[in-house]
């Protein structure tokens, strides 16, 4: 029993103390800023992104987790993950931590040392689904389950070679020259034709694969760098609300002209019903309906000729009404697209 009350008194302890190095919750809602490190693709902010797509990123893509702390201390310090393309990343050391799981290190507070505040962690941190960054730390910090674990940004051992190779070449060269005869002329010529001691990065070998290759990763870089598919469906969707517009303007006009000729129609309809209750009250209709076919003189108006103008006007309704109901289908269909596009 005492055993059981003591593990559960030191999870307890552990809890509490593992919580104020977490972040529980990314509940800012200020706006992302973008700097030199990340790239905002659109509007110049950046977009809210979920915690749990921050280890599944596309190359080229990067977060921030920043940090709101209000100076005066009227509300609590807040923090949200934001993503964009990745900008310049050479001045930051990748820091990583062998055996930890990148999922925790997204809510994991950063410091740049033991020892330091829980409230005084780091408040930019860019991850790229792989490594964990922070402008100008080579080492940092973090809590998991409560237990302090170091990260590391450890340079490539091929990188330390040539290194200590540099640092050594000058020693090697001033020993050669004290050794050296100024009137020798044989050491003035090894001197001047020997270019081993010389480094560069430049490929010896550029051969027509070599350039293929830089071309297509230099254009896979661009389309990683600048994420054009968030590009592409944003653009498509302002295209997309255009067309909407375009297609509600056209069809509130088509509405009104279908209005207009459906007015016509039911004022000669209204005229034509009057004069043929007039002839049915005539002793004799169909004289009366004989007369009323002809032409009055010179004029063009007959029952005929009203008869002819209902039926055109009949059907100029029945177009422009036809034209509305696509016109508005249009935009419909552009806006629920838009608002899909928008939304993803």
């Amino acid at each position: 029993m005492k055993r059981s009350l003591l593990m559960v008194l030191c999870l307890s302890v552990v809890s509490a103390f593992a919580g104020v190095y977490d972040i529980e919750e990314f509940s800012a809602k200020d706006a992302g800023t973008p700097d030199d490190y990340i790239v905002a693709e659109f509007g110049g902010t950046l977009k809210v992104a979920p915690a749990d797509e921050v280890e599944t990123l596309q190359e080229g893509r990067l977060v921030v987790r920043q940090k709101f702390e209000d100076p005066f201390g009227e509300s609590e310090t807040s923090y949200q993950l934001y993503q964009g393309g990745k900008g310049d990343l050479s001045s930051m050391t990748a820091l990583t931590a062998d055996g930890v799981d990148y999922s925790k290190l997204i809510s994991a507070k950063l410091y740049e040392r033991r020892g330091m505040s829980a409230d005084k962690d780091v408040e930019k941190v860019y991850f790229d689904g792989k490594a964990v960054y922070a402008p100008g730390l080579t080492t940092a910090v973090v809590f998991i389950d409560g237990s302090p674990v170091t990260l590391k940004g450890d340079a490539p051992a091929a990188e330390e070679e040539e290194e200590t190779v540099a640092a050594a070449a000058p020693a090697a060269s001033s020993s050669d020259e004290e050794e050296c005869d100024e009137y020798d002329p044989d050491c003035e010529e090894e001197d001047d034709d020997d270019y081993s001691s010389y480094k560069t990065s430049a490929p010896v070998d550029n051969t027509a694969d070599d350039r293929d290759y830089a071309a297509s990763d230099a254009a896979k870089d661009v389309g990683d760098r600048f994420g054009i598919a968030d590009e592409v469906r944003f653009w498509t969707a302002v295209a997309l609300s255009a067309v909407a517009g375009a297609g509600i303007v056209m069809g509130i006009l088509n509405h009104s002209k279908a209005g207009e000729a459906q007015d016509a129609y039911d004022e000669l309809s209204e005229i034509n019903d009057k004069v043929l209750s007039a002839c049915n009250t005539d002793a004799n209709p169909d004289k009366c309906r004989a007369v009323m076919s002809e032409k009055a003189g010179n004029s063009d108006w007959s029952l005929a000729n009203m008869q002819k103008r209902m039926d055109e006007n009949k059907k100029t309704h029945d177009s422009y009404a036809t034209a509305r109901n696509i016109w508005f289908g249009v935009a419909a269909g552009a806006i629920a697209g838009a608002v899909v596009l928008f939304v993803w």
